[in-house]
């Protein structure tokens, strides 16, 4: 019996800002710290175009600061590519936020059930003495738990 033979295709390297996009949206990173393609964002990093010149920048609490200014589209998507791969958090997605720990429990077991990876950690939402747990899942895993977001991200 012939097995099938499975090929592993070259990776995509986007060329333009639209197919970063489109590569973002096709490996389910967040575009909540990345504004590409003109997606409005509060806090992180973004592409301008003015004057001729590719802008990589930082901007936060509305001041933007120029990271490094490239010749061409090409040259400037290559390192925002570079970048965001390298930015683990890019990737996360939060599907809880509770204060219960029995909750930030229960939910990080059905995650192993499922044989999702992910992280959780504990920010001192209400002081520390009332901590607020947070659970986050990496890449297209985010399609996958659905039904737990909406069970175990709380408005807290």
């Amino acid at each position: 019996m012939d097995s099938p033979i499975f090929l592993k295709l070259p990776q995509m390297i986007p060329q333009t800002e639209i197919e970063l996009e489109t590569w973002m949206k096709r490996h389910c990173y967040n575009f909540n710290s990345y504004s590409i393609n003109g997606n409005a964002i509060l806090e992180g990093f973004g592409i301008d175009k003015i004057k001729g010149e590719f802008i990589w920048y930082y901007t936060e609490r509305g001041i933007k600061e120029n990271i490094k200014i490239f010749n061409t589209e090409k040259e400037l998507i290559a390192y925002a590519f570079d970048q965001i791969q390298s930015d683990k958090w890019a990737k996360t997605h939060c599907i809880g936020m509770t204060t219960s720990k029995e909750e930030k429990i229960e939910l990080s077991e059905e995650l192993r059930k499922r044989d999702i990876e992910f992280i959780q950690d504990e920010i001192p939402y209400f002081g520390p003495e009332r901590p607020a747990y947070r659970t986050f899942v990496l890449g297209c895993d985010v399609l996958k738990t659905k039904d737990l977001k909406s069970k175990y991200f709380k408005t807290v």
